[in-house]
């Protein structure tokens, strides 16, 4: 690895990506797309291997939700800590396909899954993004009721990272449902509190309400456009920021 090449042209360093389970189906209805994951990897690799820290966590909501648990008779605890488990699954599948590209990933777990992960220990993973590992945090907070949003908000504020990107499949935040409104309006800029009063849905109120106490931005971008990731990170603007 080679963690000072061209550092100079980023504008953050230490990050926090958070990506939805649903963004690693790619055009599938369910589960996991192999070319869509291994695009994603693709560029988490090369800023990686520049130098770039990141830490990420990834949804389940591909594999299972706790409110459809719900729907489904099963009680919300028992659902949330499927969903956990489902969030594993994808983190095990992303930490392959980066070590496939030579990136040394660690995954990371809230609860104990010591066969497959390792636990989340704060000072571990801080250790680790200093030797330029990725890592990976599975398992949202280890807690039911409690989002992958709020998991990212929370892992965010522990590693010390500058900003929180979140990946989606569209291009910021609306006033509107974009893919079923054609007259939504994108936001180039949002405060915590717009965020909060008009709902606009960028991450939950607990993740939103955590960003703002602890000053971390957020950008709520088009993962699925590739460049865009590192166009942030070198500090283009691209979808929306809330500060």
């Amino acid at each position: 690895m080679t963690p000072n090449k061209g550092e100079s042209r980023f504008v953050y360093k230490r990050i926090l990506l958070k990506i939805s389970g649903e963004m690693l189906m790619g055009d599938t209805e369910f589960g996991l797309d192999p070319l869509t994951i291994d695009g994603i990897c693709g560029e988490i690799a090369e800023l990686a291997d520049e130098g770039i820290q990141f830490g990420i966590v990834v949804g389940g909501g591909n594999i299972f939700r706790g409110s459809l648990g719900e729907k489904l008779g099963i009680d919300r605890v028992i659902g949330d800590n499927m969903g956990m488990l489902a969030t594993v699954i994808n983190s095990l599948a992303l930490q392959t396909h980066l070590e496939s590209k030579n990136i040394p990933t660690r995954v990371m777990t809230a609860v104990n899954i010591d066969k497959f992960a390792e636990p989340y220990i704060c000072r571990r993973a801080i250790r680790h993004l200093e030797k330029n590992r990725v890592i990976i945090f599975a398992a949202g907070t280890g807690n039911p009721f409690f989002s992958t949003d709020t998991a990212a908000a929370l892992r965010a504020a522990e590693i010390g990272a500058e900003v929180i990107l979140k990946g989606t499949k569209v291009d910021g935040v609306f006033n509107a449902d974009p893919v079923h409104d054609s007259a939504a309006v994108k936001y180039d800029s949002v405060s915590y509190l717009e965020v909060l009063g008009k709902q606009l849905g960028v991450m939950d109120l607990t993740a939103t309400s955590l960003c703002m106490d602890n000053n971390i931005p957020i950008v709520v971008f088009n993962l699925r456009e590739k460049g865009n990731l590192r166009k942030i990170i070198e500090g283009k603007k691209i979808g929306t920021l809330v500060s």
